[in-house]
């Protein structure tokens, strides 16, 4: 594969350290061209082809797969330009600023055969995996999943409230589409569409135009629910994704740094019932989440079957999701 990245700040220096050889990194992008060269030489990447101007660098770095890797405002552009150029594409979450967006390049994509995935990567954390290989191969056991609660969050620092994130123009909502479409993304996964939409967003803390809590409540047709809240006034960061199922409950917590030790609890109930019959699995290594995502778009690039999981079409259905709420609150 040969891959050209547009954003050279945090997110596309990740992105960048997943890709491993023989994959070579042709094109670089930054709407600060000095940027993009900094990016390129501290990342060792050699002669490639730097740039300012993203359709420029789309159209001729010779890349067969795109990084998108910006601000929430650029992301639907960037890869609607991929892929009319013919390219695949990995974007980052939640892939644009609002469903309607991401409607032409569903088509395009679709049309051409082209992938497109959207950066979904908590699908890819050991413990959410290893949590839904359980519900998948113990089924009889572990039972029907009955309901999930989930709950994300983080703290800011000085001036969050002035950054990028914090501006509707750049990302496009606040908390809630920020990482509410990771709980969002997940709860789909696990439980399927959505067909009853609650909740509400509201500015607590930061003074700022958009959201920084979160609360929905989610129902398949089934009558299954997803309770979820995000928020960027946890103060100690926190990750929380419990599995109610019939026999048992899987609960993951942690997702590695500064979030604490990734780690599923499986609690079995017994025929007595009381004390669960528990086993703790724990996954001390490391975030390998990015490698695993490229992994897998590299394989359905290859081989030309779809993508399992966390591609266009599944943003689109958490976009719908986050514009509902916004348009309730």
């Amino acid at each position: 594969m040969k891959i050209g990245i547009v954003g050279c700040g945090l997110i596309g220096s990740k992105r960048a350290a997943a890709i491993k050889a023989p994959h070579e990194i042709v094109g670089v992008c930054d709407i600060l061209a000095g940027k993009a060269k900094d990016f390129a030489v501290s990342h060792r990447f050699g002669d490639v082809y730097v740039s300012d101007n993203y359709k420029d660098m789309i159209a001729h770095c010779g890349a067969d797969l795109i990084v998108v890797s910006t601000v929430v405002k650029w992301l639907g552009p960037n890869t609607l330009v991929g892929v009319q150029n013919g390219k695949h594409v990995i974007g980052e979450k939640p892939a644009g600023m609002t469903p309607e967006e991401l409607e032409p390049i569903l088509a395009i994509a679709n049309k051409n055969h082209r992938v497109v995935k959207v950066g979904f990567n908590h699908r890819y954390h050991p413990a959410i995996w290893k949590a839904k290989e359980l519900l998948d191969t113990s089924k009889d056991k572990i039972g029907p999943v009955m309901f999930i609660r989930g709950r994300y969050g983080h703290g800011g620092r000085v001036g969050y409230d002035r950054e990028w994130r914090a501006d509707r123009t750049l990302s496009g909502g606040g908390e809630l589409i920020d990482q509410g479409v990771h709980l969002i993304d997940l709860s789909r996964w696990f439980l399927g569409d959505f067909t009853k939409i609650e909740g509400f967003a509201e500015t607590y803390y930061w003074d700022m135009p958009v959201d920084d809590n979160a609360f929905l409540s989610l129902r398949t047709e089934a009558g299954q629910t997803a309770w979820l809240q995000v928020s960027c006034t946890e103060w100690k960061n926190m990750f929380s994704f419990e599995i109610y199922c019939k026999y048992a409950k899987l609960m993951v917590d942690g997702l590695g740094g500064s979030y604490g030790v990734e780690r599923l609890s499986y609690y079995q109930m017994l025929p007595e019932m009381g004390p669960p019959e528990t086993v703790i699995y724990e996954f001390p290594r490391g975030d390998k989440s990015w490698e695993a995502e490229f992994k897998e778009t590299v394989e359905a690039i290859e081989t030309g079957r779809p993508l399992t999981m966390g591609d266009i079409s599944d943003a689109y259905e958490a976009l719908k999701i986050v514009k509902k709420i916004y348009k309730n609150t």
